[in-house]
């Protein structure tokens, strides 16, 4: 068969020689200070992982510098984590320490390793997508400030992996964090009838709708929406730019808490939603800010060694996280999600 050049090349021809050499036989790794890990392999080779946090929307001269310092003391190898964090490969033991010497000069933060919070997984928001409840980049670096001390170090009970989406859609993957900042319209979409009929394809925009709200109007040539079934996900947006959903002066940002991906201990969860809505309160979001320092703040008061926000929320009771976060409950926070509840297995932990 012949070798086509399209795609992607093979992943391991990026790789380090120190990791091509050693693959598949590293015997453990260890956290020596936050922001680094050290990889030992079964031969005795090591290989720093030095863990650095960056916004996700970064110039191009930023990506130089940075591959300037990459260069310098780790032979250009580095890789940017699915969390916006940048990684230098450093194989030379002796540029360990030059090289956060040269980070902290330049202001380039090391952390988000072990017990600590890692950088926000976040979508596009304002600056890119076309149906966001609420900024991305902005809300997560007043975030992130907030909780900087929490990155540089590992005081936490166990890891905080937090996510960010900017509307229901949630290509941020924030339904399965420990802390869920999703961005949420409040009203239906309004529906420019002239747009409908000069050019949308009906029966794509009515497929769109995730809950069978859209109708077509086959009399007016247009749709209708039943706004009580309408969960204001902005997905028919995506197909017409008569949809119309965005809303200053109702969109907003929803808190969910104790969602994980990992096995370990206890299965995988969803996210639980404990503040239904905060105002979009650029450019600082105070409100989310302190709301989510809170939650932080209890779980390291409340929380045993090694429990993710979820674990410790399970363990304690719904009830009472709610009455020691000072919550408000209300019908909108009940979690009536049934679509195969029965046969859907999140976890590889089977009983018998």
């Amino acid at each position: 068969m012949a070798i086509l050049d399209q795609g992607p090349p093979h992943y391991k021809k990026m790789l380090p020689p120190i990791v091509q050499e050693n693959y598949g036989q590293w015997k453990y790794h260890e956290i020596p200070r936050p922001g680094v890990l050290r990889h030992v392999a079964e031969g005795g080779a090591v290989l720093h992982s030095v863990r650095v946090g960056t916004p996700r929307l970064v110039s191009i001269d930023f990506i130089r510098e940075v591959c300037v310092i990459a260069d310098e003391y780790c032979d250009g190898y580095l890789r940017w984590t699915t969390r916006n964090n940048i990684e230098f490969l450093v194989s030379d033991e002796a540029k360990v320490e030059p090289l956060l010497a040269e980070l902290d000069a330049k202001g380039l933060r090391v952390g988000g390793t072990g017990r600590s919070i890692s950088n926000i997984v976040h979508t596009q928001g304002w600056v890119h997508c076309h149906t966001p409840a609420t900024d991305a980049s902005g809300v997560v670096k007043a975030v992130m400030d907030d909780l900087y001390e929490y990155f540089n170090s590992m005081k936490l009970p166990a890891k905080l992996k937090m996510g960010l989406a900017c509307c229901l859609n949630m290509c941020g993957a924030a339904h399965c964090s420990d802390i869920a900042i999703v961005g949420v319209h409040r009203t239906p979409p309004r529906i420019n009838h002239d747009v409908i009929r000069k050019g949308t394809e009906i029966p794509s925009l009515v497929a769109s709708c995730p809950t069978g709200a859209i109708r077509p109007d086959p009399k007016n040539k247009s749709v209708v929406v039943n706004e009580d079934k309408c969960m204001y996900c902005g997905n028919c947006y995506t197909m017409s730019p008569a949809m119309e959903i965005y809303d200053p002066k109702n969109d907003g940002i929803a808190i969910l808490i104790g969602g994980k991906t990992s096995n370990a201990r206890t299965a995988p969860s969803f996210s639980r939603m404990v503040i239904p809505f905060l105002p979009n309160t650029a450019p600082r979001w105070p409100e989310t800010t302190a709301a989510i320092r809170k939650i932080v703040e209890l779980w390291i008061a409340n929380a045993r060694k090694g429990e993710r926000v979820g674990e410790w929320v399970e363990r304690i009771g719904w009830e009472k996280f709610f009455e020691l976060a000072e919550l408000p409950f209300s019908e909108m926070l009940i979690d009536d999600y049934i679509f195969s509840r029965e046969t859907f297995r999140t976890s590889a932990q089977f009983k018998f």
